[in-house]
């Protein structure tokens, strides 16, 4: 097997994302690969008529945005990783992960897994959705 060249750490910001992005920053260095960080901010949630549950509001979204971008760009120095190796992303979870990891040629996307059980395995999440449609390799690193 080659060794990894661009490995991307899917952040979410949960309490235990710093186990997450210790795993990744540890293979990055491994196989002397690159790191990216990618935060995702969900669009608003949308009832079935496709119409806002909330009011859209700018300064929401603003204040959501600044929020993730400090929080990303605190993890990146952290784990020293450059300014435009991070980026915040608006839209849907999954599809924006797949989509920057086609753009920038990822062959490794780390991410949490919380072990969902019952309804929540049901509906999915985020770790087994990658796993499905990811063109790389996935990890999901159990927390």
């Amino acid at each position: 097997m080659e060794g990894y060249r661009h490995v991307l750490l899917a952040a979410d910001f949960q309490d235990d994302c710093t186990q997450v992005a210790d795993r990744a920053k540890d293979i990055a260095a491994r196989y002397s690969a690159w790191l990216s960080l990618l935060h995702v901010v969900e669009n608003m949630p949308i009832e079935p008529g496709n119409e806002l549950m909330i009011p859209p509001t700018t300064s929401v979204e603003s204040e959501l945005l600044a929020h993730a971008e400090r929080r990303l760009r605190q993890l990146g120095e952290t784990l020293g990783v450059p300014p435009e190796r991070r980026q915040v992303r608006i839209g849907q979870t999954k599809g924006e992960i797949l989509a920057y990891a086609v753009e920038e040629s990822v062959d490794l996307i780390v991410v949490g897994s919380h072990g969902r059980h019952g309804l929540a395995l049901l509906l999915g999440s985020t770790a087994n959705a990658l796993l499905h449609g990811a063109a790389c390799d996935v990890l999901a690193v159990r927390i």
